[in-house]
């Protein structure tokens, strides 16, 4: 494992390409462009017949560097770092501080490689890889390279723990522009492994970085936060800052923003306010059916006297007078 450090002071953990895979990808390269090199030479072959032998030999030569040597380079510059053969062995070429290749490094990983290559039959470049700690040729030390592996497996031994929750945007407010690369290298590592060290030695060495923490912050760690939790806090406070910094976003999933203070909430907000029932219209008044007057039956007439039963008016137009004959 190799712990690389970016321009941003973070730490990358990548593991170094060795001998076999490195050997595999440059033969599938070399078999690609050994391809590439016949199918222009004869190409060139049948179109260049008719000129002299002097002709034919710088052409043979031009296309020998364009493809042999122009092609490599244009492939690893225009992929970043990622060839045929080091795409399917799962490699990458990456600058020593883990930042991507460009031409000039790709230009004298590939000058040097015609030499330790081509010309060597691969011994030097074997040599030179076994030699090196990072399995580095002469080519990738003359152009300050790495050969990277990409698909390697998730391990949690370099898990950084979180913070507790309790201490979401306490150290918002400090300046870390102070802290060396060494000193987050070096508290990054007793987080990553503070599980396995003995419970005394681990609480000394926490007291220890958080200490040389505070003073290059120049805030003292509280007293109530004990030093390992303070130095998980400060490590997330840069995390989201470098984050922020680099992808323009907001703070990561389930940390507030800086300068937010964390408040719990209060108990009148965490009762549930009841539910009222919907308004109903208002209700209509009762009818009032309709007075009806009561009927009142006819007076009887005196004994011995004919009931008087109104005449109606003669039609001709006559006023009537009332008086019925006798029957």
């Amino acid at each position: 494992m190799s712990e690389l450090v970016t321009g941003e002071a973070v730490a990358l953990e990548l593991r170094p390409a060795r001998l076999p895979s490195r050997a595999l990808a440059v033969l599938l390269d070399l078999a690609v462009a050994v391809a590439v090199y016949v199918a222009v030479t004869v190409a060139l072959v049948a179109s260049t017949a008719s000129l002299d032998m002097a002709a034919q030999t710088a052409l043979s030569i031009a296309a020998f560097v364009l493809v042999l040597v122009g092609g490599p380079i244009a492939v690893e510059t225009l992929s970043h770092g990622r060839s045929l053969g080091k795409m399917a062995c799962g490699l990458r070429v990456v600058r020593d501080d883990g930042g991507p290749i460009r031409f000039r490094h790709s230009l004298v990983r590939g000058l040097i490689g015609v030499i330790e290559i081509l010309m060597t039959f691969g011994v030097v470049a074997c040599v030179a890889s076994l030699v090196s700690a990072r399995g580095r040729r002469l080519g990738d030390v003359f152009a300050g390279t790495l050969v990277v592996r990409e698909r390697v497996p998730v391990s949690p031994a370099g898990f950084v723990p979180p913070p507790p929750p309790w201490l979401a945007g306490r150290f918002a407010g400090l300046d870390l522009s102070a802290v060396p690369d060494d000193l987050w290298l070096a508290v990054r590592q007793y987080l990553t492994r503070m599980g396995e060290l003995d419970p005394r030695v681990g609480w000394a060495m926490s007291e220890r970085l958080a200490a040389d923490v505070a003073a290059r912050t120049g805030a003292p760690v509280p007293p109530e936060v004990p030093p390992a939790a303070y130095l998980a806090a400060v490590m997330r406070e840069r995390q989201v800052r470098e984050a922020r910094r680099a992808f323009g976003g907001g703070p990561a999933a389930g940390w507030p923003a800086a300068g937010t203070p964390l408040t719990p909430p209060s108990p009148a907000s965490s009762v549930t306010p009841p539910v009222r029932p919907p308004a109903l219209p208002p209700a209509l008044p009762p009818e009032v059916p309709p007075v009806v007057p009561p009927v009142v039956p006819p007076t009887p007439p005196p004994h011995g006297e004919r009931p008087q039963v109104p005449r109606e008016a003669p039609s001709d137009g006559r006023t009537g007078t009332g008086f019925v004959p006798p029957a």
